[in-house]
């Protein structure tokens, strides 16, 4: 088995990492299989009728594994009732029971469905936010402990041929993991990997683990982290992929595909699951987007022959140098490219960002609004807001109205057309000889920035060969980034570019962006989604930023109702986090990373959070988004609109 490299450059063709295959019933998991897609039901497990019909939905819609709550016994032994019912009407797709706080729930529902579902974080552990300081000895004790509660269950799926899923969440790391761990990637494997011990010392080997966390950052840090302890281990089980709480609509969508197409890219996954805020169908077409991609996936990119000159296990911005505004300390610009228009007036300037008043002879500039724009040869002939520079074709530009220019790699060093303050030098990723050749040149010229295209199928591995080089060769020079889309429809593209932009700024790398997608999104979209990338990989946040669970059958209000009332009230207030979820397994742990939350705690019922503390109990739901409103205002945090 091969050494784990985050992004498999010792090979000439992309490969997903060999794992062991899991028997899902009938479904093969890791192994030769191909990516496996899933979804999980937001019906309450004990109204049979609906919980069928709505796994027959998403059956349809392309769901390979169903998974339903199993939050008392009650419900764990209804699973028996919908699996007959499922399997009278011609449907054997494997199910799944999601455990949460209650072992004897578990031993139940393994006697029905292919798969059990557990969270280390509550299973046997508990989390009060509490600090806890443990002698060796009071550890040991613990975690034998933890063997004899969690061990009747394995014992019960060896002997039924059930597999288990190891599922640990970030927002529900233990008081224990949390004390000796602290909230890090590493805390969530060694949560994982203890329940793994115990597995393996009753020589049960059907186990699916994964690293679910709303930060796709902390999420891809995690995977990474449990597939280097696996190979060192000598036994690589299969991971299920997934960012939680990722939200709805566009934002849900960037996010996992920030998360999930980032370690597909490494070679990681096995299954997918996609938690959008919406119906679970709804689901399966964006999990099935980003697994066909990697279906036939080529890959010529030159191997590394030096160690990697960064840790692929921990965050770390690139070192760059500062050329005005790009660089350094600065967030990560956002170019627009208009280079496809024949003429530019100020009215195309309303996509990107910028609203030209006639009558007032003025500019209003809106939060997601562009830093460039690039224009090919074309320069407007009419005064640009302040905030706005432009980036032309070499032979066109002027230092007049804030136009710089655009040149080629192949004549930069003697060209002497160049601007005094900032030039962009345009390469293709896989153009590494023209870097080396260039290293002294871009190491002594404080005006330069790359600007480098990705267009091949290898894109994401040739821009990351590309910036390993800089590094290995001690360039500072700030990097524009620039993909290209063509015959892909919007939905695919949006995923795409989360996927191609986001690799790269969640591991620090990379100073701007410009997407080219004339002829595939419109303009508004392309800057939306410009934007949506940067706010989910954290680098730059344009607005506010929703952590919502997916809703299944714990929740305690109408998750996608409720958060688009939530969504219509707040979304002006930048840079605010507010989680809204739908009961207490993961919501006040994945919300210790928002400014406020909104969390179900009971029929008709809301606790409102601030951080980590409840600040408010068993609210009327009638009331909680005011109460949740005069919350922010008492801290000084609201604005109007």
């Amino acid at each position: 088995m091969r050494k784990y490299t985050p992004y498999c450059y010792s090979l000439t063709n992309y490969q997903r990492i060999n794992t062991l295959e899991v028997m899902v019933g009938n479904v093969g998991v890791g192994g030769d299989n191909p990516l496996r897609l899933q979804s999980m039901t937001t019906t309450d497990t004990l109204d049979t009728k609906a919980s069928v019909e709505q796994a027959i939905e998403m059956i349809k819609a392309g769901c390979e594994i169903v998974r339903f709550t199993a939050p008392s016994i009650k419900e764990a032994e209804n699973l028996s009732a919908i699996k007959q019912e499922l399997v009278d009407l011609g449907y054997n797709q494997p199910l799944v029971a999601d455990i949460h706080f209650t072992p004897n729930a578990a031993e139940i529902a393994a006697k029905y469905v292919e798969k059990v579902r557990v969270n280390p974080g509550n299973y046997a552990d508990k989390k009060k936010f509490e600090v806890h300081e443990y002698t060796d000895e009071a550890y040991d004790a613990i975690l034998q402990q933890l063997k004899e509660k969690f061990s009747p269950l394995v014992i019960l799926c060896k002997e039924l041929g059930r597999s288990m899923r190891i599922g640990t969440n970030h927002g529900s790391l233990s008081d224990r993991i949390m004390s000796k761990y602290g909230d890090t990637p590493l805390g969530m494997v060694e949560s994982a990997l203890e329940f793994v011990d115990i597995c393996e010392d009753h020589e049960y080997y059907d186990i699916i683990i994964s690293m679910k966390s709303s930060n796709p950052q902390v999420m891809v840090q995690a995977y990474r982290l449990l597939m280097s302890r696996m190979l060192d281990r000598g036994r690589v089980y299969p991971l299920h992929l997934g960012v939680t709480e990722a939200g709805e609509g566009e934002d849900g969508r960037i996010k996992s595909a920030v998360g999930i197409g980032t370690l597909l890219e490494d070679g990681l996954g096995d299954t997918i699951r996609v938690s959008l805020t919406e119906a679970p169908e709804a689901e399966i077409p964006v999990a099935r987007m980003l697994a066909d991609r990697y279906s036939n996936r080529d890959i010529n990119v030159p191997e590394i022959d030096f160690e990697l000159p960064y840790n692929p296990f921990e965050y770390t911005k690139r070192k760059t140098r500062t050329v005005q505004n790009i660089g350094d300390h600065n967030f990560p610009v956002v170019v627009a490219d208009l280079s496809h228009l024949n003429e530019i007036k100020p009215a195309h300037l309303f996509a990107y960002g910028y609203v030209y008043h006639v009558n007032e002879d003025k500019w209003t500039i809106k939060e997601q609004a562009v830093d460039y724009i690039y224009t090919g040869n074309i320069i407007p002939d009419f005064e640009l807001p302040g905030t706005l520079s432009v980036i032309c074709n070499s032979s066109k530009w002027t230092e007049k109205n804030q136009v710089y220019p655009l040149h080629s790699s192949d004549n930069y060093e003697n060209n002497s057309n160049k601007s005094e303050s900032i030039n962009f030098i345009e390469v293709n990723a896989l153009e590494l000889d023209k870097i080396d050749r260039l290293t002294n040149v871009l190491n002594n010229d404080k005006t330069a920035v790359l600007f480098v295209h990705a267009k091949a199928k290898n894109s994401i591995f040739g821009m990351r060969r590309f910036f390993i080089e800089l590094m290995h060769l001690g360039i500072d020079i700030p990097v524009i980034m620039n993909y290209h889309y063509r015959q892909i429809d919007e939905e695919q593209f949006r995923l795409f570019a989360a996927t191609d932009f986001g690799a790269h700024l969640i591991d620090g790398k990379g100073d701007g962006l410009m997407i080219s997608a004339q002829h595939v999104a419109s303009p508004q979209m392309i800057t939306s989604t410009a934007f949506g990338i940067l706010q989910a990989t954290r680098t730059r946040i344009s607005k506010t930023e929703y952590i919502s669970c997916p809703s299944c059958g714990r929740t305690l209000f109408d998750l996608q109702e409720t958060t688009a009332k939530i969504r219509n009230k707040t979304k002006h207030l930048k840079g605010l986090k507010i989680g809204i979820m739908g009961c207490i397994v993961n919501g006040p742990g994945e919300m210790a990373d928002a400014d406020y939350g909104y969390v179900g705690s009971g029929k008709g019922k809301i606790n409102l959070y601030k951080e980590k503390e409840v600040v408010k109990r068993n609210i009327p739901e009638a009331d909680a988004l005011e109460e949740l409103i005069d919350l922010i205002k008492s801290d000084g945090e609201w604005i109007d609109p």
